[in-house]
């Protein structure tokens, strides 16, 4: 079944060595008698016969992949040892269509690798594997090996060791410990057929035809049936992916919360999208929990209601224009100030110099205003062309959306791309030089990134600063199951710069005007425990208002099993402590399968 962790092998170096071991070959093959699989899995993550090349290695075939680049097929030893940390099975890389079925028992002679999906730079672990294979078949019609159940019971409570100092922090030369890491556990059941049942989906099918389920039902639970990722240290040990080798038509479209009831079972594979995953051959039924969309409540006439919404690089061709205008009025309750991330210029991704982006503004004002809610007025500023990352040609930005009839804009003209927004003091009282304006935009910092965008807004009287932020992605970071623990986590350095500088900015306000009411938010791409937020929130200039909420309600955005907060609004003290606020994580996309954005937007309530 073709999937993203599948389709994109094709550009990897499937059967790749580690270094390590690169050199390592033999000159003839080991001995059938003395080499089973366990031999070649061995009690580390590392096959202690990597390069080696071994002979009529035995077993009986689980599963067999046609499709992608990874083909091949899983190979099991019927008649296991008694280490339980040496797995009893082993995919059989054979690059085209695999010529044998389930239930031959075969013979293998071939290769040992250790493939690294994403190339050895991802820092990903690699996958055991047996190469240029010459494939025996002694008998037809075996019964396959017994799965090995993963439940609660199964899964140690740590996730990962901590890598060895000696070896730049990798695992891979550790003793496999599968009694009391949940990482170690699962590798010493790769390529073995696995079985999880009744299992909760704790993230939504994805377009790549994949999901995602906890074997632990009450680990870090959330309100509305995921798993939440509560810090660094709480990783989820019974997330496991869930891809099939069925048809992907009867791939089951799950939303947060269902359940795969009965018995799903297939190999244990290891990929570059998530790590561990259960490929299976057979899938339980898909036992819906009903789960619905959130609507917040309206905000009163004394509250203004600020949100922050990323609608995934929206260009006029998208076709989700109504969906999005719906999600506004109905679900948001027609917020008075929106800011919009990921708003894409007037001809999307093509990238031929065009940087305006009114043709996308408009067509979404227009919808909301179809869809029942109230001409909102706008404020962006384009950016440098290609500059500011995302889609190449798409030239991502943050708009304001704000309704005239309940808050006004205070403009002042000089604010482009290239030009720092700054303050001054007029009457005692903080004032942006221009508005909308850009926040520090040559500084290093925002290279390829987007640059906050500022504004001065007035509700009722009183002025209110608003920041739009969409800040350095998490691209390039190691994946939880990477090989070196603590994972490295590279795009935190441009992120901690970039916060640095809005904080900076905000203390520029509050200095010239300590009870400002000003507000940070938008797509921050960090968690709310993360050193980015305590950046941002420093010596108390500004707090994430998301910590408001129960820990189990505090996500914004659901990846690998892990439900989490990339979305922030921040408020500074005038804001936290001089009157009453409340915050709404609007669950309208992360948690469903036919999501229009990957994001939940975020509402703030409060009266200035």
């Amino acid at each position: 079944m073709p999937s993203r962790s599948s389709a994109r092998l094709a550009a990897l170096t499937v059967a790749a060595v580690c270094s390590a071991t690169s050199a390592v070959v033999l000159t003839s093959p080991a001995h059938a008698d003395s080499v089973r699989v366990h031999d070649i899995q061995g009690t580390t993550r590392i096959s202690p016969l990597a390069g080696q090349k071994v002979a009529d290695v035995p077993g009986v075939v689980t599963a067999t992949r046609a499709y992608g680049s990874s083909r091949g097929f899983w190979l099991q030893d019927p008649t296991p040892d008694d280490d339980p940390a040496t797995s009893e099975g082993v995919f059989v890389f054979t690059g085209s269509a695999p010529k044998v079925a389930v239930g031959d028992s075969v013979t293998v002679t071939g290769t040992v690798s250790e493939y690294v999906p994403g190339g050895t730079s991802s820092g990903n672990q690699s996958l055991t594997e047996i190469t240029k294979p010459v494939v025996t078949t002694v008998s037809t019609g075996n019964a396959v090996p017994a799965p090995t159940v993963i439940d609660a019971g199964s899964v140690p409570s740590r996730y990962t060791p901590a890598g060895d100092p000696a070896a730049n922090g990798s695992v891979n030369g550790l003793p496999l410990e599968p009694s009391k890491y949940a990482t170690d556990y699962y590798e010493s059941l790769e390529g073995m057929n696995v079985q999880v049942e009744n299992a909760r989906v704790v993230t939504a099918t994805d377009p790549y035809t994949e999901l995602w389920v906890t074997v632990k039902p009450w680990e870090h639970r959330s309100r509305r049936g995921g798993t939440v990722y509560g810090s660094y240290e709480s990783q989820n040990t019974g997330r496991i992916q869930i891809q099939s080798l069925g048809a992907p038509a009867d791939f089951p479209k799950a939303n947060v919360g269902d359940t795969l009831t009965g018995a799903t079972t297939g190999p244990m594979d290891f990929n570059q999208f998530g790590g561990y995953t259960l490929v299976a051959s057979r899938l339980g039924t898909l036992e819906s929990a009903g789960l619905q969309r959130e609507t917040t409540r309206k905000q009163s006439r004394h509250e203004l209601a600020v949100a922050t919404y990323n609608v995934q690089n929206l260009d006029p061709s998208d076709a989700t224009f109504d969906e999005h205008a719906a999600a506004i009025v109905n679900n948001l309750q027609s917020p008075d100030i929106v800011s919009l991330e990921e708003i894409q210029d007037d001809n999307g991704a093509k990238d031929d110099g065009t940087v305006g982006a009114s043709a996308t503004v408009n067509k979404l004002i227009d919808a909301i205003v179809a869809a029942g809610g109230p001409r909102y007025d706008w404020r962006s500023i384009d950016p440098v062309n290609d500059q500011d990352g995302g889609e190449p040609g798409g030239n991502i930005r943050q708009v304001f959306l704000f309704n005239p009839e309940r808050v006004s804009f205070v403009d002042r003209a000089g604010g482009d791309s290239t030009t720092a927004v700054g303050v001054t003091k007029v009457h005692g009282k903080a004032r942006l030089t221009v508005s909308p304006g850009r926040i520090a935009p040559a500084d290093t910092a925002w290279a390829n990134s987007r640059k906050p965008l500022a504004g001065e807004f007035v509700f009722r009287g009183e002025t209110v600063f608003v920041i739009a932020n969409h800040l350095n992605s998490k691209g390039g970071d190691q994946g939880l199951t990477a090989q070196y623990q603590p994972p490295v986590r590279r795009s935190e350095v441009q992120r901690h710069a970039q916060a640095t500088l809005v904080n900076a900015f905000v203390k520029d306000l509050l200095q010239v005007q300590r009870n400002a009411n000003v507000i940070a938010l938008g797509d921050m791409n960090d968690f709310e425990f993360s050193g980015t937020t305590q950046i941002l929130e420093g010596d108390g200039e500004l707090w994430s208002a998301i910590k408001s909420l129960p820990k189990n309600e505090r996500y914004t955005y659901d990846y690998q099993g892990n439900q989490q907060v990339l979305d922030q609004i921040l408020v500074s003290p005038a804001i936290r402590r001089g009157c009453d606020f409340e915050y709404d994580s609007v669950h309208i996309n992360s948690e469903f399968n036919d999501q229009i954005s990957d994001h939940d937007p975020q509402v703030l309530r409060f009266r200035p």
